[in-house]
């Protein structure tokens, strides 16, 4: 029988006297019922916490862990988006479609990069409970095709089953500039010399909890607050900064040594656990070039400020929540998405968009931004020793499946739920066990059906008997893992890891990228006597490497991680309206993120439009993609039309028509492709070219203006963000000639954009910028 509507609880008679109203009820939790905050910190490794032994001032985290508690066997997937799906649904990443992330998703349903709607979300079961439901900052669960202002919009925030949102879609942004989404629809960030994202998303989160108790005062809240830090790019406050001048110049060896003689001291690790050995890539400190350590501690230091400066807002909302009263009746958990990144390399970057584009960033380009290495005009990334510094005692980072890739801090604070506060939990624990373990403590469960779908089996199981009793028994003796090829099987003490070099990423090993993904040799390691996995005991008990992989077949089987794959280009998904080749824009609409905007990448393409000039003049821009840190734009300045072609700030390369006069005009750009130039020689070894471009740029019907631009930008203009806009230029400026968003002042009717010819793609370069998204 078909659902009939909800059951009038009252009675109808022929008339009001004779009939008692009643109405329909909104679920509600009952009186004292706990609210819950989230925080997800990006990029952090095990001993970044000042509580898990690091040098970095952490004070708010380190007094929240001192009132509650740190577990130090706490496991994600080694990437972010995988892990985010894991603590917001309980099932195993390849389950929700994200054994890696969207941006480098495959048609198989462990990799496609949409999570089901099988996998319903904790939001969505609070929210139907009676829950107010926040989520503030990073969201990265969505196909970077379904982020425009089209959407779809199902699976944004809102459409999991969040109340309200306010942060970012993608898997980075600059914090000076970011690209903001409020609900379902991309903001500007206010107005505000001091802006930081970090503050920002401080500010919104106070903001929704306010908005909520000038109304309600006793509904439970859930929030989860996702920050961008410490991802790349690395930005912090100028003052931030100061603070930390000089603190790391003992370099990365030394830093190690301090972090695990603090983690023992403190009880995170055991007596007598032993460092790691320092990767072959990461050279020792004490050989370096004076240069070259001059430059890493200023890269750590920046990596230092952005994360204190972090723990501050993250302090500012705790303490709002404390001062509603509600700070003991809240439910905190801390955790990072993964470990630490090494995708800085061997001497970081001031200016990721390179790495995007194949071209190394050297000690002397890096040296050059010193100065301003974290600012506004840097997009920074530390060298990858400071990553493995930031892992200690674990071998590795993220992407792999040592623990340096897959254990990470967690932080519960919870007084009226916890017992002996500031002290360690060693049960061995996933990020598939948090959903469970909250509805446990809110005594709920998660139900068979959510909005009419059958849900898949939660994977995760609630430790909430650890917060009351160190001495709970184990709740997890067993957990697969599987990322880019990299796997590994823990069971009960004993884990195998099989390590699979990164297609792309030299970086990160020695190996064959190209070889088997299942022909990797496994390594064991017993995590009773060895936890920081210091020594290999494979040869010794051959019995149990078999036994170990056998299961991980069976696991991996059973949630969908096959095929094991990692070779993963990126923008494999199918986009809306692929054969399209003329795009019409119009001023006044949203950012068109570059996964649905035209490739114009090394192809033929051309932009007309019309637009009127009032009596006094106007300014502004009239179409522009990218930002900062590469693209183009064509913009009224002066009088006159420009055309700008930004080459990764490195290069910039400008043509501009005769005086504009008011009244009615047309223009046009005309790109085609030139001359091939070195990108690197990296590439050119491969066989990988750049190509120039030949720009002509005509106003009405005077004849049009040429600029040879030797070096057009090869394989992406931004990781996340900085797209096509009309009528202004979004987050950082293309050109340096205005500040952005720069918006037309003028009348412009439209823009119509055309592209020509086949694109030029390069599998390879693909490949790696999905390495590099995470």
């Amino acid at each position: 029988m078909t659902w009939q509507g909800e059951r009038f609880q009252g009675r109808i008679g022929l008339t009001d006297a004779t009939s008692t109203p009643a109405w329909p009820q909104r679920p509600r939790m009952k009186a004292g019922t706990p609210n819950v905050l989230m925080i997800v910190v990006d990029d952090v490794g095990f001993g970044h916490f000042g509580c898990y032994g690091s040098s970095v001032d952490t004070p708010n985290i380190d007094r929240l862990a001192g009132k509650g508690l740190r577990f130090n066997s706490f496991h994600t997937t080694a990437l972010c988006s995988p892990t985010r799906s894991c603590l917001l649904t309980g099932r195993n990443a390849h389950t929700n479609g994200l054994g890696n992330i969207a941006e480098s998703a495959s048609g198989y349903p462990g990799y496609h990069g949409m999570i089901p709607r099988s996998s319903g979300f904790l939001s969505r079961v609070l929210q139907q409970e009676g829950f107010a439901t926040f989520m503030v900052g990073k969201w990265h669960l969505c196909s970077p095709v379904e982020t425009s202002a089209a959407g779809p919009f199902h699976d944004w925030p809102l459409g999991r089953g969040f109340d309200r949102f306010y942060g970012f879609l993608g898997g980075e942004t600059d914090q000076y500039d970011p690209d903001l989404v409020h609900d379902n629809h991309r903001v500007e960030r206010p107005h505000d010399p001091d802006y930081h994202l970090t503050d920002d998303l401080a500010r919104a989160g106070l903001s929704f909890l306010r908005d909520l108790r000038s109304v309600d005062t006793t509904k439970p809240w859930f929030m989860y607050w996702s920050s961008g830090a410490c991802h790349a790019p690395h930005q912090a406050p100028p003052e931030y900064i100061e603070r930390y001048r000089g603190r790391f110049d003992h370099g990365w060896d030394a830093e190690r040594e301090r972090v695990l003689q603090r983690q023992i001291e403190m009880g995170i690790m055991p007596p007598g656990t032993q460092l790691s050995e320092r990767p072959e890539v990461v050279r020792a400190w004490a050989e370096l070039s004076p240069d070259q350590q001059r430059l890493y501690a200023r890269q750590m230091e920046v990596f230092a400020a952005f994360l204190t400066h972090l723990d501050d807002a993250i302090g500012r909302l705790v303490a709002g929540v404390e001062a509603m009263g509600e700070l003991d009746n809240t439910i905190i958990m801390i955790v990072s998405d993964n470990g630490a990144s090494g995708e800085g390399q061997d001497n970081g970057t001031f200016n990721e968009n390179l790495m995007f584009n194949g071209i190394p960033a050297s000690v002397a380009s890096n040296l050059e931004h010193f100065d301003e290495w974290g600012g506004p005009n840097t997009f920074a990334h530390y060298a990858h020793g400071w990553c493995h510094a930031g892992n200690t005692p674990f071998p590795k980072w993220k992407r792999t499946t040592y623990n340096g890739g897959i254990a990470d801090p967690l932080i519960v604070h919870y007084p009226n739920g916890t017992a002996l506060p500031g002290s360690v939990r060693g049960q061995y624990t996933h990020a598939i066990d948090v959903v469970p373990t909250v509805l446990e403590l809110l005594g709920l469960e998660f139900p068979d059906h959510l909005d009419g779908v059958p849900q898949t089996e939660i994977a995760g199981r609630s430790f909430a008997s650890a917060l009351r009793d160190p001495q709970a028994p184990e709740h997890r003796h067993q957990q697969y893992f599987e990322m880019y090829g990299n796997r590994a099987m823990y069971r009960d003490g004993w884990v195998a890891v099989s390590f699979h070099p990164m297609p792309g990423m030299p970086s990160d090993g020695a190996g064959d990228p190209n070889a088997p993904e299942l022909d990797m040799p496994w390594e064991l390691y017993d995590l009773r006597a060895d936890r920081s996995q210091s020594r290999d005991v494979a040869a010794e008990h051959p019995d149990i490497v078999r036994d170990l992989e056998r299961l991980w077949f069976v696991e991996a089987g059973k949630y969908g991680a096959f095929p094991v794959h990692a070779h993963v280009l990126n923008g494999q998904t199918p986009r809306p309206d692929a054969e399209r080749t003329v795009f019409t824009y119009w001023p006044d609409t949203s950012t068109v993120p570059n996964d649905t905007a035209p490739r114009t990448l090394q192809r033929p393409f051309t932009v007309s439009g019309r637009f009127t000039v009032p009596e006094g003049g106007a300014e502004g821009v009239l179409i522009a993609q990218g930002g900062k840190f590469g693209g183009w734009t064509v913009f009224l300045h002066d009088g006159r039309v420009h055309y700008e072609y930004n080459y990764l700030g490195l290069e910039r390369f400008t043509v501009s028509t005769g005086p504009v006069a008011p009244g009615a005009h047309s223009f046009q750009v005309d790109v085609a492709l030139a001359d091939p130039f070195e990108i690197a020689p990296a590439l050119t070894a491969l066989g990988l070219s750049g190509r120039g471009g030949l720009v002509r740029l005509g106003l009405d019907d005077s004849d049009a203006v040429s600029l040879q631009v030797t070096k057009m930008i090869p394989f992406n203009y931004s990781l996340t963000g900085e797209g096509l806009c009309c009528g202004f230029d979004s987050e950082t400026p293309v050109s340096n000639r205005y500040t952005a968003p720069f918006r037309f002042t003028g009348e412009l009717a439209e823009v119509v954009l055309s592209v020509r010819g086949d694109e030029v793609r390069h599998p390879e370069k693909d490949e790696e910028r999905a390495r590099l998204v995470q």
